[in-house]
């Protein structure tokens, strides 16, 4: 639309949305109760309880304040005072919502009005107008001609029926008796979601770390929502790409007690995070609340090199290329190191303190929903001080002209270095494809699963290690 338009609705916009004769509203303001349960990926479980003036018979009742992204199809509504006196009719989700271009759209084909100044004496005018068209523009007929975008401010008679000034979700209800009713209406809805983000702080000797833990939660749902009590379901929740099933709203529904930090449980196969106290989510909002705080847990640094399953079935490489050695964080998740609780996925970001005192960033990674006594491993990044080198020093072929089967035996050197002032020890993990056999080898080495060869490498400080393996591989 013509940015020059404007739109007189300072009156229109004080009055409700049209509503018919036997329609009741009920705002936001009704609610009595109000929890939310989000999941991870973009989806959330609304239940709210209301308290509504209801007339005996059929009434088409408004409710105002649901969620501009609720999914119709799982809506809920159920008697809250257990009269069973209560039928849901028919519903209808408006989410059409009021707006310049909206309402423009809504009279096409009708005539609004139209008051503009006149250039020759300056004084005001109103003249009536037919909306012929709103696509790429305003064309509208006034009198006996074709105007493009006429300038002016647009006047309208009223609101159409279907045009909300918020979403709004209108049911029609038949009750035997009238008064004041509790309803409770449940609901699935997208924009809504949530995610973990923790922070580690690694003490100078890399053997201890604080950890804590955030929750993001994020509302692009259309609404606010105040005064709600927040449930967090953490795993990865199955969902047809149609309809959800509404079994799925009775999963959620016991609330743990309030408590002085998040309290969690076990929900089906998933886990269920209870936010202790109400906040309120606003709508374009992020907020943050605390999750965990553990301080003391005892990890380990470990120093990685992984080969890679193509050096075995070919002659050659580069010799002498510098390889990166990784360098991975690992701790336990358990109670004797200071933590033991489920940890939804996210990203956890490391700290440690400088020689001044100072925290300096030192990689971060991404971790999934971990249980309780499982280990946490980090990768952080490359090392500096140790490096690696590797050389192919033998390559022969074993299948003896076979067409339709292959065989090799190859030795290789990998010489690994350590700059810094402390040893290491370096995991050597080597992807072998096929059958394979060790055939020598200058350590002894570990088979970490069918097809991988493990051996671990003391380096010392200011100095270097040297290991020697030669492997035959069928294919």
């Amino acid at each position: 639309m013509n940015p020059r338009l404007a739109l007189l609705l300072s009156t229109a916009l004080l009055l409700p949305a049209m509503v018919g004769a036997d329609e009741r509203v009920s705002e936001a303001s009704d609610r009595t109760g109000l929890s939310l349960t989000l999941y991870n990926e973009d989806l959330a479980l609304v239940r709210e309880r209301r308290e509504v003036e209801l007339p005996a018979g059929v009434v088409d009742l408004a409710l105002r304040g649901v969620s501009g992204r609720m999914q119709a199809e799982t809506a809920l509504l159920q008697d809250g005072d257990g009269k069973g006196d209560l039928e849901v009719l028919e519903q209808n989700f408006n989410y059409d919502l009021l707006t310049p271009a909206k309402l423009l759209e809504k009279y096409l084909g009708r005539e609004i009005r139209i008051r503009r100044t006149n250039p020759a004496n300056g004084e005001e005018q109103t003249v009536r107008a037919k909306v012929l068209s709103t696509q790429g523009g305003l064309v509208v007929r006034i009198g006996d001609r074709i105007e493009t975008n006429p300038g002016g401010r647009f006047l309208f008679d009223d609101i159409p029926a279907d045009l909300r000034d918020q979403p709004t979700l209108v049911t029609r209800l038949k009750t035997e008796g009238g008064g004041r009713r509790t309803l409770e209406l449940s609901y699935l809805s997208g924009g809504l979601s949530w995610r973990a983000d923790y922070v580690a702080r690694l003490d100078r000797d890399g053997r201890r770390l604080d950890l804590a833990g955030w929750v993001t939660l994020d509302n692009r749902s259309g609404t606010a929502y105040r005064n709600a009590r927040l449930q967090l379901v953490a795993g990865d929740l199955n969902r047809v790409a149609t309809t959800p099933p509404r079994q799925r709203f009775k999963q959620a529904l016991a609330m743990a007690e309030a408590d002085t930090a998040i309290r969690e449980e076990g929900l089906f196969e998933y886990h269920l995070y209870s936010l202790p106290r109400t906040t309120d989510l606003l709508d374009r909002q992020t907020k943050q609340v605390a999750l965990l705080e553990a301080r003391n847990l005892g990890v380990e640094k470990e120093y990685l090199l992984q080969g890679h399953a193509y050096y075995y079935r070919q002659q050659g490489g580069e010799p002498g290329r510098r390889l990166p050695v990784q360098v991975w964080l690992n701790f336990r998740n358990d109670r004797d190191n200071h933590l033991g609780m489920p940890l939804p996925g996210g990203i956890v970001r490391v700290y440690q303190a400088d020689r001044s005192g100072s925290l300096q960033f030192v990689g971060e990674d991404r971790i999934g929903h971990t249980p309780e006594g499982e280990r946490v491993r980090l990768r952080l990044g490359n090392a500096f001080d140790v490096t690696a080198t590797r050389l192919q020093t033998s390559w022969a072929r074993r299948d003896h002209g076979h067409p339709y089967r292959g065989a090799a035996e190859s030795g290789y050197r990998i010489e690994l270095r350590n700059a810094g002032g402390k040893p290491v020890t370096v995991t050597v993990q080597e992807p072998i494809p096929g059958d394979w056999r060790i055939t020598r080898e200058s350590l002894p080495h570990a088979k970490a699963d069918a097809h991988t060869a493990q051996w671990r490498v003391e380096v010392p400080a200011r100095g270097r290690a040297v290991l020697e393996y030669g492997v035959l591989v069928r294919w």
